[in-house]
């Protein structure tokens, strides 16, 4: 099982992204979290950092074996697991009604915020929009599940990503909120449930179609695209 407990991107995939690493589906839904989570943000802002430092490292004595990169990346986990050595950030909030539900850059993706969207129905009172990127190894799309309403059981034939972007969803024990992002692979079989407050928004990236359990939805699969 591969759910992010902490609610944060992974080091790994962090890092794939500061180095530029990352496909435009994956690198949506990292920027996307990054947007929300000044946390992330603060990791990010050191991996970049560190890696300059390295770079200097480098150029001026160069690593003459495996070991030396792997203890690198050893102490740099264990910098980012210690929150005092991750930089701090000063948040001012700014007034719910005035806050976008979507964040940058994905707006700009669909070309405003969610009430300016024209959403595609799943069934069962869900609706989704795909997102359209130059990325061929990926699909993007915002998913909206009904308030108290699960999502299908199912597992992933590769990765997925997913971002909250408006209320929340309950996987098993966990609950992720507005900015969180779960990361998953093919280990993973689960039916999140939207929390029943309010309708859930999600930004999903996924590289292989979803593995439904209910025939009925594999059967319909093909034409929803998912």
């Amino acid at each position: 099982m591969m759910i992010q407990v902490s609610h944060h991107i992974s080091d790994e995939l962090l890092l794939d992204y500061a180095s530029g690493n990352l496909s435009e589906g994956w690198s949506i839904a990292v920027a996307t979290h990054l947007a929300l989570s000044p946390a992330s943000r603060g990791r990010l802002k050191l991996m970049e950092h560190m890696g300059g430092g390295f770079l200097e490292a480098c150029e001026a004595e160069p690593a003459s074996t495996e070991t030396s990169t792997d203890e690198s990346w050893a102490q740099m986990k264990a910098r980012l697991s210690n929150p005092a050595s991750v930089p701090s950030q000063t948040v001012v909030a700014s007034p719910a009604a005035a806050s976008p539900v979507l964040p940058e850059p994905l707006r700009s993706y669909l070309g405003g915020d969610v009430d300016k969207l024209k959403w595609r129905a799943l069934g069962r009172g869900a609706y989704h929009i795909p997102v359209e990127t130059a990325d061929k190894d990926s699909q993007v799309r915002l998913l909206k599940i009904p308030a108290g309403k699960p999502v299908p059981e199912h597992s992933h034939g590769g990765r997925e990503l997913t971002v909250v972007l408006k209320g929340a969803f309950s996987d098993g024990a966990t609950v992720f909120r507005r900015g969180d992002i779960e990361e998953a692979d093919e280990t993973l079989t689960h039916q999140p449930v939207a929390t029943p407050d309010e309708d859930c928004i999600c930004l999903a990236v996924t590289d292989a179609p979803l593995k439904f359990k209910s025939l009925l939805v594999r059967l319909v699969q093909p034409v929803l695209g998912i």
